[in-house]
């Protein structure tokens, strides 16, 4: 690229070289001759990205300024950075990059166009703009022209932080400046901070506007019927959302607005652990040439991906253009949510594989955003932990969690959507005793609520929950929907159920100013005299 071209493009950064919107082969083809990279036999690349493979959620800050001071919810997942020590920490990052050459991406986050926000992307390595690439949303040429972003993100994983001068918590920064509308990466070469970070970028600045920024999966039926999936990572919200009888929207990220959702997204990050054509042949077509690899092991005599290896990490992904994914909605636009599914992975086992919630009950779900965090997923998860996160995202939902609740409560009541909370997680014991649902069975009974399989069906209610539970669903055992039917001890069960109830009810102490229409969907303890 020539100094004409850089200032065109309206570069404002000192460096080496400049590569601009490289196409996808020449992203590639540098990627294997320079950063050691290699294809799979199946035309993806793959790269190793070392020390860390999942999200730094210890080492990623909001800069502390007058304009978003007063509106962040400030926690241990949204920790403030001094503004002394961004300008430390940008000014690292500028002289960084003065000696390297860089690749830059120009596009867009949003499906929306009334919506959706240019983005600059400066990264390090080719194999991080070739995943910017496929993750965001690319610009027609035209678009280009006079292109000015609105955020950029430095993304240099060489550099690393020096914690007691900069303000961090290690060598690893992800920092968020919405005065200056920049994201500085450094110390880390997992790809997920890059769109976890923009995204969470869209996730303070959309309700502003009206729109519900939503941490969920999307599809949509031949009517054009939306579902909604939502979930943290390894709930199931990319393997449920690909289904060969609908489109996929988007696998990730959305926002809801008067008109419909649309995907924030222009690719899917999936995790690839345990993968197989079998269960989800969407996801394995998916990955070919064009596709990223993240720490999944290469046999180095034929290429093949072995996807049941997990010597570098449990949370191994993929990241592809949703075009890969041949039932998919290239536009990323839909019509107005008709079902939304909370997706949960309970170790404890005790949850029902799929309960239907009131508006109340689905308010006071998305706020506590229950499951346990599977290994892998962040730094130092080695088996299933138990956890709440707000919107079923709070480390990418910087809002009081009111604020995301209150717009999605006021979308049900409007356009009168059914709501579906369905575990993915363990069944006839907890983790260790019991085990996972089996995959058949939940897609069953996701399709069911979907098609209106359950609309009509008998219900009854869980006493602990007060979780309305269908007696019946096509395709799936009804000695399965019913937790104790399955269990080794209903005392041990409803020990356990207590327990939860009881983990509900203190994580729910957090939030102040709720409305009591929301707490009634808060469990209750059993009496010790039920319990047999």
């Amino acid at each position: 690229m020539n100094r004409q071209d850089i200032s065109e493009v309206s570069m404002k950064v000192q460096c080496k070289k400049i590569h601009y919107n490289l196409p996808i082969e020449q992203l590639i083809n540098i990627a294997i001759e320079k950063e050691g990279c290699i294809v799979a036999n199946n035309g993806a690349l793959c790269v190793n990205t070392g020390k860390y493979t999942g999200r730094s959620p210890n080492d990623r800050f909001i800069v502390d300024t007058p304009t978003v001071h007063e509106h962040i919810n400030w926690n241990k997942a949204n920790m403030p950075m001094t503004i002394e020590n961004f300008n430390r920490l940008f000014s690292k990052v500028l002289d960084y990059i003065k000696s390297k050459e860089v690749f830059v991406f120009d596009g867009f986050v949003g499906a929306d166009k009334e919506y959706r926000m240019p983005i600059r992307v400066i990264n390090e390595f080719a194999f991080q703009n070739l995943f910017s690439q496929q993750m965001f949303r690319k610009a027609k040429e035209e678009e280009l022209e006079n292109f000015r972003p609105e955020f950029t993100v430095y993304a240099v994983p060489g550099l690393q932080a020096n914690p007691e001068i900069d303000g961090t918590n290690s060598e690893v920064f992800i920092v968020l400046n919405f005065e200056k509308k920049i994201v500085l990466i450094g110390g880390t070469k997992y790809c997920g901070e890059i769109k976890k970070s923009i995204f969470t970028v869209m996730n303070y600045l959309l309700p502003f506007k009206g729109v519900l920024p939503m941490h969920c999966s999307a599809n949509m039926g031949e009517n054009g019927d939306v579902t909604l999936f939502f979930g943290l990572s390894g709930t199931g919200k990319t393997t449920l959302s690909a289904d060969d009888d609908r489109k996929l929207i988007g696998d990730d990220e959305h926002g809801w607005t008067d008109n419909g959702v649309f995907n924030f997204e222009g690719g899917c990050y999936a995790k690839c652990i345990k993968l197989s054509k079998e269960h989800e042949p969407q996801i394995w077509e998916a990955i070919r040439e064009g596709a990223l690899l993240e720490n999944v092991v290469i046999d180095e005599a034929t290429g093949e991906p072995d996807y049941d290896d997990d010597r570098y990490t449990e949370n191994t992904r993929a990241a592809f253009p949703i075009e890969h994914i041949e039932n998919s909605v290239p536009g990323g636009i839909g019509g107005i949510p008709k079902t939304i599914i909370f997706l949960t992975a309970d170790a404890t086992g005790v949850l029902p594989p799929i309960a239907r919630l009131t508006k109340e009950q689905a308010m006071y779900h998305f706020m506590s955003g229950y499951t346990s965090k599977l290994a892998g997923t962040e730094r130092g998860i080695v088996e299933p932990m138990a956890t709440f996160s707000t919107c079923f995202g709070a480390p990418f939902m910087l809002l009081r969690p009111q604020v995301y609740a209150q717009l999605l409560g006021e979308k049900i009541d409007k356009y009168n959507v059914k709501v579906f909370l369905v575990n993915t997680g363990w069944a006839s014991g907890s983790y260790g005793i019991g085990s996972r649902m089996k995959l058949k069975y939940t897609r069953a009974m996701v399709r069911a609520a979907v098609n209106g399989d359950l609309d009509n069906v008998e219900y009854m209610t869980d006493p602990i929950f007060h979780l309305e539970i269908p007696k019946e669903c096509p395709n799936v055992p009804s000695l399965v929907l019913n937790p104790p039917n399955i269990w080794y001890s209903l005392d041990e069960y409803y020990r356990k159920a207590n327990s939860l109830a009881e983990s509900f009810r203190s994580n729910f102490r957090q939030f102040k100013d709720v409305p009591e229409s929301i707490l009634i969907g808060e469990p209750e303890k059993m009496l010790e005299e039920y319990i047999i």
